[in-house]
């Protein structure tokens, strides 16, 4: 029996039952990678060898009847900046190159504690810092729908290889947005969690108040499960929070009867493209269909959130980045002059254009003179629209909106401008700034065949309220199960649900 076409909930319940094993679970995954990631470059290292001998020792485990996790044999991967013991964490820049972690993240750790087995990391925007994979310091990864076209950012290797393949656990980064807008451009489903519902101890940070841990998968339900094995309180993160986790995947069938859901004008501005506009009206009628109240609601501040975003991002980068300096991590240059050298050129040589660009914005906005006029500023602005939202989630349970207002761009497009890209995180970043738990889900495609997302936000700690509406409209539509042709496991049968189909049920 294959296990390539299977989501992770029956590739778990089909290890359980015995009808496969961990080694054809894993070396399944190892295959579809090979398969399809010289078209896509979304992976960044293989741990072939490793992965195959952890296997073995679960299928042992399993023969002879001791206990073992409940993701026994579950292939997951990572993103670059998430540490792990396996290879090099170096958050795809040049000046952690050659950084060997010498410990999991409490996620890895959790993941691994409950039986998956890492099999790979993914490609990413350097240090978090873009919006389309084109920042990474070794190699552009593609989409996999059109590969003349970006998968999105910052997380744009775990999207573009969550399309192209099944049966795996793709944690990622959400910033800005990091997993919802590529999850968005490839067509998959991405959660972001609450902010200190997953720790992030062991996640490199860029900006330390917004930076989540989450997943990018085929489906809600498959984001669920993963979620309940890295949430948690975690004694290593401060900002971690003491919740209750609950089992997200039972919690599924309750639905969406009864649940009121809010529509903001603001996140239709004039730049949303007209199809995006299109098909997340037909996703939100389709909400209310399934038994959800739908109503009119305002988010007036949510328009100022992506210029505070930038500033309040780039002044923690700028701190949290000052590390890497030669001398206390990263790579140091050889011979260097002096110690101011051995700084300068560390940094100028091991730092990409972007990462340098927002770490001088950011410095410029702490610096005397312009901390209140921008920072201080931008913090205000953040505190408002955690106060909209506040205000909004008195009358209603969830608040939706489309995730991007453009689908993918190609390749190269919005390089020159960082201003235009900076732009495509617009509606994302309202959820960052105030912490809330939000999801992309796939709504359908425009009519030369790129996906389109339509994202949830929830209450702060009401995770299960966004899973439930994203799992309830996935099992009325059949977005979230569409696969671009490059997908390696794909059969005759599912090609006729892949390509340009608009699919606007």
């Amino acid at each position: 029996m294959t296990t390539s076409a299977a989501t992770v909930l029956e590739l778990r319940d089909r290890v359980r039952r015995h009808e496969t094993t961990a080694q054809s679970a894993v070396a399944d995954a190892l295959r579809q990678i090979d398969a399809v990631d010289g078209a896509i470059a979304a992976v960044g290292q293989v741990f072939r060898d490793e992965a195959l001998a952890a296997a073995a020792a679960i299928d042992r485990r399993l023969a002879s009847g001791d206990a073992v996790g409940p993701l026994a044999g579950v292939p997951f991967t990572v993103k670059e900046n998430i540490a792990t013991v396996e290879g090099t964490t170096s958050a795809s820049s040049r000046i952690l190159e050659q950084h060997r972690s010498v410990y999991d993240a409490t996620a890895v750790a959790r993941l691994r504690r409950a039986g998956a087995v890492l099999v790979a990391k993914t490609n990413m925007d350097e240090f978090g810092m873009g919006s389309s994979t084109e920042n990474s310091a070794f190699h552009v990864t593609r989409n996999p729908w059109r590969p003349t076209h970006v998968p999105g950012g910052s997380s744009g290797g775990a999207a573009a290889l969550s399309a192209a393949t099944r049966g795996m656990i793709h944690l990622g980064s959400d910033t800005g947005g990091s997993i919802r807008q590529p999850a968005s451009y490839c067509g998959v489903t991405g959660f972001k969690p609450t902010y200190g519902r997953v720790s992030r101890y062991g996640l490199l940070a860029f900006a330390s108040s917004l930076d989540q841990i989450g997943a990018l998968q085929q489906s809600a339900a498959d984001c669920a499960l993963a979620l309940g094995a890295i949430a948690g309180e975690d004694a290593m993160d401060a900002t971690s929070r003491d919740a209750e986790v609950p089992d997200f995947v039972a919690l599924l069938a309750r639905g969406v009867e009864g649940l009121r859901i809010g529509v903001p004008r603001e996140f239709f501005p004039g730049g949303v493209d007209a199809e995006v506009r299109e098909l997340v009206e037909v996703a939100v009628a389709k909400l209310e269909g399934l038994g959800a109240e739908v109503r009119e609601v305002s988010l007036p501040h949510v328009r100022y959130a992506n210029p505070a975003y930038v500033l309040v991002s780039a002044a923690e980068a700028s701190s949290n980045l000052a590390r890497y300096d030669g001398i206390h991590c990263g790579r140091r240059v050889a011979d260097p002059a002096d110690l101011i050298d051995l700084y300068a050129r560390s940094r100028a040589e091991g730092f990409g254009a972007e990462v340098k660009r927002r770490i001088l914005i950011g410095t410029f906005v702490l610096s005397s003179g312009y901390y209140d006029a921008f920072y201080r500023k931008a913090l205000q602005v953040r505190s408002l629209v955690r106060r909209d939202f506040e205000r909004v989630f008195a009358d209603v349970d969830a608040v939706v909106g489309p995730t991007s207002p453009v689908p993918a761009f190609p390749i190269g497009e919005r390089m020159d401008d960082p201003m235009k890209l900076y732009a495509v995180d617009v509606l994302t970043v309202p959820a960052n700034l105030a912490g809330l738990p939000a999801i992309s889900l796939p709504c359908g495609s425009t009519r030369d065949g790129l996906p389109i997302g339509l994202q949830v936000h929830g209450r702060a700690l009401e995770d299960d309220v966004v899973l439930r509406l994203a799992a309830a409209y996935q099992s009325s539509t059949d977005h979230h199960a569409r696969a671009p042709s490059i997908c390696a496991w794909r059969s005759d049968a599912a090609a006729g649900s892949s390509g340009t189909a608009r699919g606007r049920s």
